[in-house]
């Protein structure tokens, strides 16, 4: 089918904002929008494709919000935004199934500032401070007793988790541990989907009759989750696990013919998602990675001027992703059944 127009109600200016999506009003402006163009049901897609959408979260995308990716440009996730939902309604018809991961924390984790204290009792100052392994092993940064208590764990057991934690990271090539502020806390309106956004794929789950799917994922205490597909930590140093990888939403994006992947941040949870989707195809089978598709134009690297700037690591995991068979698209590209 040709391109779609968006809907009159969709609106660009908005996508900054958060505001109540008016549900039955779009499932009647759904049912129209299906007739006038004659869209068919989901199920009767003989390719199936998916769009993979990575933490479209107030808390990452708004400006006045907790970790806005602002990219290069300063208004990174406001724009990508802007482009997916001119995206998903340009697509409506294409499109089988839409999947939103939704980054899920509460205050008591290992990256957030209440976790961790100096030997003043002071927290570390989130958003500038990562915690390497000879911080904790020196005693620079210790376990809150308090969290301890909360998690049901003896500080010392705690202690040595944390000790354990910062070592796999090194052994395993990821980012230090850093402190971030608190963000996408659960209940909050941070951890909603931005409204613009919630807004297309309710939309779209009316028109094509496909239930929108939401992956919870980051709300592990014990380990960062970058990736919807897998946490950076797996066990505790007697082997015992304290974390799992999400196999079962692996294999359902391995089942679709087409993969789309966009969203926040480019540098870190998207990133890591196309990476651990990567290790397993190359498992199964190399070929299968050039049914993966990277909206370059719907996603943001972390940048905070005068901070930090991860462009240059997420450029350079893009490239790997694309030698290996991955397509690096941009989200006015013409797709076709």
């Amino acid at each position: 089918m040709n391109s779609l127009p968006s809907p009159s109600f969709f609106d660009s200016e908005k996508v900054s904002q958060f505001w109540r999506v008016p549900y039955q009003k779009r499932a009647n402006e759904a049912k129209q929008w299906r007739e006038k163009y004659q869209i068919t049901s989901s199920v009767e897609d003989k390719t199936k494709i998916i769009l993979l959408l990575i933490d479209v979260q107030n808390t990452f995308c708004l400006p006045d919000f907790e970790l806005f990716v602002a990219g290069k440009s300063g208004n990174g996730a406001v724009e990508d935004n802007i482009r997916l939902c001119q995206f998903i309604y340009r697509n409506l018809a294409n499109v089988t199934t839409i999947a939103a991961t939704m980054d899920t924390h509460t205050a008591m984790q290992i990256f957030h500032p209440i976790f961790w204290v100096d030997e003043k009792g002071n927290h570390p100052q989130a958003g500038i401070t990562m915690i390497s392994y000879e911080d904790v092993k020196q005693g620079r940064w210790q376990v809150n007793q308090n969290i301890a208590n909360n998690l049901n764990i003896s500080w010392q057991k705690l202690e040595k988790y944390a000790l354990h934690y910062v070592k796999q990271l090194i052994e395993n090539s990821k980012y230090p541990l850093t402190i971030w502020p608190y963000h996408s806390m659960l209940g909050g309106i941070g951890h909603g989907l931005v409204s613009s956004v919630e807004e297309a794929l309710f939309f779209h789950s009316i028109v094509r009759s496909s239930q929108t799917q939401f992956e919870i994922k980051g709300d592990n205490p014990l380990t960062e989750n970058y990736s919807v597909l897998s946490p950076e930590v797996l066990e505790n140093k007697q082997g015992e696990k304290i974390a799992k990888k999400n196999t079962q939403f692996l294999n359902k994006l391995l089942s679709y013919d087409k993969v789309i992947i966009a969203g926040q941040a480019k540098s870190h949870c998207v990133a890591w998602t196309i990476e651990d989707l990567l290790t397993e195809i190359k498992q199964k089978d190399p070929n299968l990675a050039t049914k993966v598709y990277l909206l370059e134009d719907c996603t943001s690297p972390v940048v905070i001027p005068n901070v930090v700037d991860f462009s240059a690591q997420a450029e350079e995991a893009f490239q790997g992703f694309a030698d290996a068979g991955m397509q690096r698209v941009i989200s006015s590209a013409a797709w076709r059944k």
